[in-house]
């Protein structure tokens, strides 16, 4: 019986078969793990664990006695069908082993700020997480998506949690048949236009539905912190001015997606679905059309092909559609009214792209520096042609 012990979490990993011939032996051996090693936690891993009797289940109840913060973890499907016809999946948290899937060699049909999507067959996707320990970040899209589906919002819930061969966890989603936006425009399947018009019609029934603004985060709570994040860096005036046009953007129960680009929608049939949905915010438009800004034109000031790698789309293109969208979105083709929203929303992208270089270590190399001097300069260009982030 392998075990890990770690600020105060003792991990205890039996392995076969836990029936009568060896609860006493079992029941010793966690004795001596508990006298040596005081623990708020017990974690019994059951991943190597075949069959458990009824004497087994006893050993774990007095386990649960000694520590009450007791968990059954990676439980096989055959194990967990005698524990919850026990009826301790009521009384303890089980929690069950997460099956292994390959992502090699799957199509791309999405891809996120914190992870991307893979089609894994003709039904169904996974969303693979950047962050090798994201189970905390998966349970929380999953509450998340669940709220923008009772809202009537056109999206799907992932329906379960797989390792991914190789490290890292994923959602599983059904999605039969479904094309995300890029592939439609590279496949020419769809003109520019008509995908702009869809990409902004299902971006207004986002932003026309108002939630419970402690269900999702603050957009602009979130861009305050960019700010405060860029205090040392910035200008004391540029730093004001920036915290000032951010501050002074009304609190707003809109739902944002927070990362809405033509890889994170897809068609599937007639409907158009969002994807990606641990980025979902609360807030005025302004914040969405910030991130959409760096999708389609940002990431490519800093960094040559980045729009191509990123959305699968030449540059130009990017550029077009992006011109498209805000056309269809303000409804109008007025070029000076784009250009205004067009720098609020650049603010808000330039404000997001530096602080992300800088936390990824950009004063550490010649390249990084050069990047966050160009950043700066694109940011004071447009915080000198703005007097409101509003419109």
């Amino acid at each position: 019986m392998n075990y890990n012990y770690e600020d105060r979490v003792l991990r205890i990993c039996p392995e076969g078969r836990i029936d009568a011939a060896g609860t006493n032996e079992l029941t010793e051996q966690m004795k001596r793990l508990l006298d040596a090693h005081p623990a708020e936690r017990v974690e019994l891993d059951l991943e190597r664990v075949v069959y458990i009797s009824s004497a087994g289940l006893r050993v774990i109840l007095r386990l649960r006695q000694a520590v009450p913060n007791t968990a059954l973890v990676n439980v096989s499907s055959e194990v967990y069908e005698i524990l919850d016809v026990t009826g301790f999946t009521e009384i303890m948290e089980v929690r069950r082993a997460y099956r292994t899937v390959s992502v090699e060699g799957c199509e791309i049909v999405g891809c996120g700020v914190n992870g991307r999507v893979y089609r894994l067959s003709q039904d169904t996707v996974v969303k693979v997480y950047q962050n090798p320990q994201a189970l905390e970040e998966m349970q929380r899209e999953r509450e998340l998506a669940r709220t923008a589906f009772v809202l009537g919002v056109p999206t799907v819930i992932p329906y379960d949690v797989v390792k991914i061969q190789g490290g890292g966890y994923g959602s599983v989603y059904e999605l039969l048949n479904a094309t995300n936006f890029a592939k439609l425009l590279i496949r020419g399947e769809r003109t520019l236009d008509e995908v702009a018009c869809m990409s902004v019609e299902l971006l207004k029934i986002i932003h026309g539905t108002t939630v419970n603004p402690d269900t999702t985060p603050s957009a602009r709570e979130q861009a305050l912190s960019w700010a405060e994040d860029l205090k040392r860096v910035l200008p004391a005036a540029q730093y004001e001015a920036l915290r000032g046009l951010i501050a002074a953007v009304p609190e707003d129960n809109r739902l944002l997606h927070g990362d809405y680009h033509i890889r994170n929608v897809t068609r599937q049939g007639e409907e158009n679905l969002i994807l990606d949905l641990d980025t979902l915010c609360h807030g005025h438009p302004i914040f969405e059309l910030g991130s959409m800004y760096n999708a389609y034109r940002g990431f490519s000031e800093l960094e040559p092909g980045a729009v191509e790698r990123y959305l699968g789309i030449d540059l130009e293109t990017a550029h077009a559609f992006w011109r498209r969208t805000l056309e269809r979105y303000l409804d109008t083709e007025d070029d000076q009214r784009i250009r205004e929203v067009e720098d609020k929303a650049a603010v808000l992208g330039f404000t997001r792209l530096l602080r992300r270089r800088i936390r990824r270590g950009g004063f550490d190399s010649e390249q990084g520096r050069a990047e966050i001097e160009r950043c700066q300069a694109l940011l004071a260009e447009r915080l000198s042609r703005v007097e409101s982030l509003v419109f």
